[in-house]
């Protein structure tokens, strides 16, 4: 079982920082807002962060956000309840038409899994350095709602019940 804790913005953004190779050494950016995802039954430490999404960048006026994530590997965290949460956020919360992820060129498996959920990719050749590029994902809400795992209503209002 997952449980999701909010409200733990230093300590989910440190947690998702150490786990991602581009931020490492680097200041990270003030977040909005984070979602900690917490495994209640993990076998080696019952009730530890195993996953963290952050949101940061927020441009109220073009309704645009920044989004990223990360997770201990081996750990099941990416149901569909913290794929609503994580997005219901953004987009039915601060009623978001865009979530942006900025993805290193030569993380194809992370690329794979945002392609499959509709997100749009943009090359953006040397933003990580000199030999380095960055994938610029682009999903608008109507993406997000036509995805396919959004395409039954009936998921979604079951999800919206859940997480109220």
């Amino acid at each position: 079982m997952l449980d999701y804790v909010y409200g733990y913005d230093d300590i989910v953004s440190q947690f998702v920082a150490t786990l991602v190779p581009a931020w490492q050494g680097r200041e990270l950016p003030p977040m909005t807002a984070t979602i900690g995802i917490i495994a209640r039954d993990d076998a080696q430490a019952p009730g530890r962060l195993v996953a963290g999404i952050l949101y940061n960048n927020y441009d109220k006026q073009a309704g645009v956000i920044e989004m990223s994530g990360a997770a201990l590997p081996g750990v099941k965290w990416l149901t569909r309840q913290t794929m609503w949460r994580a997005y219901q956020y953004p987009f039915l919360q601060l009623e978001c038409q865009m979530v942006v992820n900025r993805v290193p060129a030569d993380d194809k498996s992370q690329l794979r899994q945002l392609i499959a959920f509709n997100y749009e990719p943009t090359l953006l050749p040397r933003m990580l350095g000199r030999d380095r590029d960055l994938v610029v994902c682009r999903l608008t809400r109507e993406a997000w709602e036509a995805n396919k795992f959004n395409r039954r209503r009936d998921v979604l209002h079951v999800a919206t019940e859940k997480a109220a």
